[in-house]
């Protein structure tokens, strides 16, 4: 895990932010504005968390323990009311019924039955069973993996509208982390053309992220990628776990969010290779379908409001776009490894979580892969 990292010009001043408020306030209401992340998220920031402004995009340089890096971050959604009386039914429905308690919880089961600890964990994957050894053994193909709400109508959004963006916002998921030539390297054209060309500051992010790969450009943020000269995917399968969700955004937008956990099991790229090693990457990524007659948008795109990444076994040492992991007695994940380990394949953890303890540290350690 690499250590959490404010880049220069990154932090908002009180200055810089009076000066936003300004600006949004002296132009005309009624006409389109300009999309940008930036603005988004110290928006949504401040009105969550007024006290705290926060930087708009860190990143951490994947680690080949567990690393962790952000576009923008994220507070808290919702306050919880009559927390003693749930908790008293919880804690009699737990004391009936166990299992179907954790069903309900966030993070952790996405919707689906969560999965105890793999009591063959010390058994490695192999070409014919490259998830051997592994929780994610027991979790879906591809989407199939990820749970989508029922479409209703919000925001400027109808329910059938609503229904589209979340099957773009699919097709985004598929395109950018699960697609063969993406993965194999390739630039990821189609998930590119699914993100509001109007947006200057993440178009100015993606031209540079591909050419000049660094922390703060760096495209592992939002999608998946590997070295065809290093690695390859074993076999066609990537696991996945994570949930889809949307609520009201600003200015009547469509806010929808993509938690999603997915598991690569990989092989050298050397011919006759058969030692395969598994990359996790967790991704939580923020999309804005925005009301056209409100912001300058393309129809049938989102604007970014905020992307984080946590990977495992994804390389720690600098960055060059791809996802570098490392293979059998040649794996040093411990040898750098700063604080208590972590489960990549918790989800009952949130990103904010990851983000806080991935703070500080050079490469952190995970418990398994």
């Amino acid at each position: 895990m690499g250590r959490g990292e404010e880049h220069e010009g990154a932090s908002i001043s009180d200055e810089e932010w009076a000066r936003f408020l300004r600006e949004a306030e002296s132009g005309d209401k009624n006409a389109p504005k300009e999309p940008s992340a930036r603005a988004r998220m110290v928006a949504r920031r401040l009105r969550e968390e007024p006290d705290r402004p926060t930087g708009w995009r860190t990143f951490e340089p994947p680690a080949q323990g567990r690393s962790t890096g952000r576009g923008t971050g994220r507070g808290g959604k919702r306050l919880l009311y009559g927390a003693a009386l749930l908790l008293a039914l919880g804690l009699l429905v737990l004391a009936l019924k166990p299992t179907g308690v954790l069903g309900w919880l966030p993070g952790g089961s996405d919707g689906q039955t969560p999965l105890a600890a793999d009591s063959a964990a010390a058994r490695q994957p192999t070409l014919r069973e490259p998830f051997e050894g592994s929780p994610a053994r027991q979790w879906s193909d591809g989407l199939a993996g990820v749970t989508f709400p029922a479409p209703d109508a919000t925001g400027w959004m109808s329910e059938a509208q609503v229904a589209q963006a979340l099957e773009r916002t699919r097709d985004f998921l598929a395109a950018s982390s699960l697609e063969a030539g993406v993965l194999r390297g390739e630039r990821p054209k189609k998930a590119i053309a699914l993100i509001n060309p109007r947006q200057k500051d993440v178009q100015d992010f993606l031209d540079t992220a591909f050419d000049s790969p660094s922390r703060k450009n760096n495209p592992l943020m939002l999608f998946s990628r590997f070295d065809p000269a290093k690695a390859r995917l074993a076999g066609d399968v990537v696991k996945t776990r994570g949930r889809v969700t949307f609520d009201a955004g600003e200015d009547g937008a469509l806010e929808v969010t993509a938690d999603v956990t997915y598991v690569y099991p990989v092989v050298a790229a050397e011919e006759g290779s058969d030692q395969v090693a598994r990359t996790i990457v967790r991704r939580e990524t923020v999309m804005s379908w925005d009301d056209p007659a409100k912001v300058h948008t393309k129809a049938g795109t989102f604007s970014l409001v905020s992307y984080r990444v946590d990977t495992t076994n994804g390389g720690c040492d600098g960055v060059n776009g791809y996802l570098n992991p490392e293979f059998g007695a040649g794996r040093t994940d411990g040898e750098a490894a700063t604080g208590p380990g972590v489960d990549p394949y918790d989800r009952d953890a949130s990103m904010d979580e990851r983000m806080r303890e991935a703070e500080g540290k050079e490469c952190g350690r995970a418990t398994r892969t």
